[in-house]
């Protein structure tokens, strides 16, 4: 693993949830600008633990602007296992996650928020690019993923993944940028 500022390169075996992201993730960056945050990231960097769903934000949009993605992720081969078109767009708007999964399987699933909170945008603005092989997935920044999993979520699981991605960038870590986030989430 090479960590560059604004960049991680990995080298590693593909995992199915690595193929199903990066698959899903090269459809919808067509379309829309991303950012993959919680559980998945710290998977994507090495540490070992299941998932059947990653979690991802995008920009507040209109509905035609939603209706006109969640279109096209159907015709890419995707389907939303939890509403339909219209309804998805009022479940985005209620800030409840609408899940799109390869059609007739419904594991793993992308679960897709609207950033419509200060740190959900500045994940969106501040994320970086994870270079897996040949493909990139945009991640949120490590340093914002760790105050958020250490002082928002603070589940054992979470602690974990934050535990991981310390371990990870080791003196990487921008603790001016950490402290900076610990401060904005209290």
């Amino acid at each position: 693993m090479e960590i560059t500022p604004g960049k991680i390169k990995l080298d590693r075996e593909l995992s199915e949830l690595d193929k199903f992201a990066i698959s899903f993730c090269k459809a919808i960056n067509r379309l829309t600008p991303y950012v993959i945050v919680s559980g998945y990231v710290s998977i994507l960097l090495g540490r070992t633990r299941g998932s059947e769903d990653i979690d991802m934000l995008i920009p507040e949009m209109l509905k035609n602007e939603w209706e006109d993605i969640h279109k096209a992720l159907e015709k890419a081969g995707y389907e939303c296992i939890n509403a339909g078109v219209h309804e998805s767009f009022s479940y985005l708007n209620d800030n409840i996650a609408v899940r799109f999964a390869l059609k007739g399987k419904p594991i793993p699933n992308m679960e897709i928020l609207l950033a419509t909170n200060k740190i959900q945008r500045v994940a969106l603005e501040t994320s970086i690019a994870a270079i897996v092989g040949k493909d990139k997935i945009i991640i949120s920044n490590l340093e914002l993923q760790i105050a958020y999993k250490e002082n928002v979520l603070k589940s054992p699981k979470d602690m974990e993944d934050a535990r991981h991605l310390r371990q990870i960038l080791g003196k990487a870590i921008n603790m001016k940028k950490l402290k900076e986030y610990e401060v904005m989430l209290k």
